[in-house]
């Protein structure tokens, strides 16, 4: 079975997560019996206090949330499992200070049945509480008798206003209408790129092809309701928003609050692309985002994808939203409206070698490495982090082809824009290696002459780079080895074969520098990409000298 988390058993996972929570929150408290999470600090009296909960595997929903401001307690159940009645109701009895409990509740039939019946077992022990009910995934809207909209990444925005509102002397059926009213004006909807896999299976939730995604996913794992090909990040967030929009009807005018929240194992970067595109989409249809979240907050254990929720507010919405708490996954939010959007187009550089007579053999030598993008990196991912050939084809792919211009030209416009494009180590190396053959192509019009003296210098200023020398499975393995044949007057074609003899050296050595020293024994059998490359320069050189 293909081990995917970190635990020391199946039966233990939760337990042991929770010890390791809680030492690391004092504030909070675990109550082994009947199991609940709640503050240390008891309710003060005559506060209402906020209880919620529901199946592990959401974090840090729920237990995240605990804190001054937000959530009294929180009754875990088992992995996407609800918790009991027992557990809800000895919560319900802990933070109760006579004022009132109110229960916020995803809609799901286990946990409205269990929440439903720790009411009626407190009720009959004089205990006064409420429910808000949130339903707010419009993938499971329906205008049938099913069970409606599960409640989603909208409970934490319910949680958040209802526990500022309790904090701040509201009674139990002020939080309550609060309550209410922010979960019938919030609506939520998600995608996936990977579905999840709950521990101890060996079989993710659901299966997605390579090339596929998955719209209107669930939070415990449920496939979608559309399966599509993979789409651009601004289509994505134009579907979820169509559905969102149209199951709220928000008007133009209207303020609202939005989340876009990762469901696991989705990358801050992604986040960040997702919330501009909501952000422009929403501003675009006249409808101002006066708050936002943007971050993991209510997962679906290691799912890859994003859920949007879009909730109504206003001035009392607002003002509960930015109150502080202490809670330690709510992140410390300001209180002010997003920012303005900046312009992403790339400064394109002067490199456009589409001007003059044709440059055969730089010609040549960009449409080889164009033609290797995936032998490229495939070489990468087992010497380096696999990023070699998307940095060849950033900085090469933009040429058309035939490059035009003299050597000179075409070899600055390349230099530019490995500079550019490529970024990191490729870029720093291949445009220096560039430049320097641009600026000896300048002043010689001797082609083997220039391009002695060019690498000649691209090597020195190589090597003063980064440090490399022969033996450390870098460039410099190829570079050296035409450089001294080039230096002895050597034929171009003993030059690139030397370059290659060079290249091929770095198949069975292991790395002392770059990227391919950090993985060791795992490179070895592969061949330096960059050095590959580097032995492809001189032999495009060689067939055109």
């Amino acid at each position: 079975m293909a081990q995917r988390y970190i635990y020391d058993s199946v039966e233990s996972f939760l337990p042991d997560a929770l010890r390791g929570f809680v030492a690391a929150n004092p504030e909070i408290a675990w109550h082994r019996d009947p199991g609940f999470l709640a503050r240390r600090a008891p309710t003060p009296p005559g506060r209402v206090a906020v209880l919620s909960g529901g199946g592990s595997g959401h974090e840090p929903m729920h237990s995240g949330l605990i804190g001054a401001g937000l959530l009294d307690a929180v009754c875990p159940g088992p992995i996407f499992t609800s918790p009991n009645a027992l557990q809800i109701a000895g919560a319900t009895r802990h933070v109760h200070s006579g004022a009132g409990v109110l229960h916020i509740v995803k809609n799901y039939t286990g946990d409205m049945m269990n929440f439903r019946i720790a009411r009626d077992i407190v009720r009959d022990e004089g205990i006064d509480t409420d429910v808000v009910v949130v339903a707010d995934d419009v993938a499971t809207e329906s205008a049938g008798d099913g069970p409606g909209r599960r409640g989603t990444g909208a409970t934490i925005v319910v949680e958040k206003v209802c526990g500022a509102a309790a904090a701040g002397g509201a009674t139990l059926s002020e939080v309550t209408v609060l309550g209410r009213r922010v979960a019938d004006n919030a609506r939520s909807m998600s995608v996936a790129l990977d579905p999840c896999t709950v521990p101890g299976s060996d079989q993710p939730s659901f299966d997605l092809g390579p090339d596929e995604m998955e719209l209107g996913i669930g939070i415990h794992g449920e496939s979608g309701t559309e399966r599509t090909q993979w789409r651009p990040a601004a289509q994505i967030v134009r579907t979820l928003l169509e559905r969102i929009l149209g199951s709220l009807d928000v008007a133009a005018g209207e303020r609202v609050i939005v989340v876009v929240n990762g469901l696991g194992s989705t990358h801050p970067l992604e986040l960040g692309l997702v919330f501009g595109h909501v952000l422009e989409q929403l501003r675009a249809a006249g409808i101002p985002v006066v708050r936002a979240l943007v971050g993991t907050m209510v997962t679906a254990l290691d799912m890859r994808g994003v859920s949007v929720t879009v909730a109504r507010a206003d001035d009392e919405i607002v003002g509960l939203w930015d109150a502080p708490t202490d809670a330690p996954a709510w992140p410390r939010l300001t209180a002010a409206e997003p920012g303005e959007l900046m312009d992403t187009t790339v400064a394109e550089p002067d490199d456009a070698a589409n001007s003059g007579p044709e440059c055969g053999w730089l010609s040549a030598f960009v449409a080889r490495v164009r033609g290797a993008i995936d032998e490229l990196t495939a070489l990468d991912r087992q010497v380096g982090d696999g990023d070699f050939g998307a940095n060849m084809a950033a900085a090469l792919g933009r040429f058309d082809l035939p490059l035009r211009g003299s050597d000179a030209d075409v070899l600055d416009a390349i230099a530019r824009s490995y500079f550019v494009r490529s970024g990191g180590t490729s870029g720093a190396v291949f445009g220096t290696l560039f430049r320097e053959l641009s600026k000896a192509f300048a002043g010689d019009d001797d082609f083997p002459a220039a391009l002695a003296a060019g690498t000649r210098a691209g090597l020195e200023s190589v090597v003063e780079l980064g440090g490399a020398q022969v033996g450390d499975n870098t460039v410099v393995d190829a570079l050296h080895p035409a450089n001294e044949a080039l230096q002895q007057g050597d034929s171009l074609a003993d030059a690139a074969r030397a370059a290659a003899e060079g290249a091929e050296s770095t198949r069975d050595r292991l790395a002392r520098k770059g990227r391919a020293s950090y993985v060791g024994e795992a490179a070895r059998g592969a061949v330096d990409p960059g050095a590959l490359v580097i032995s492809w320069l001189f032999e495009a050189a060689a067939d055109a000298g």
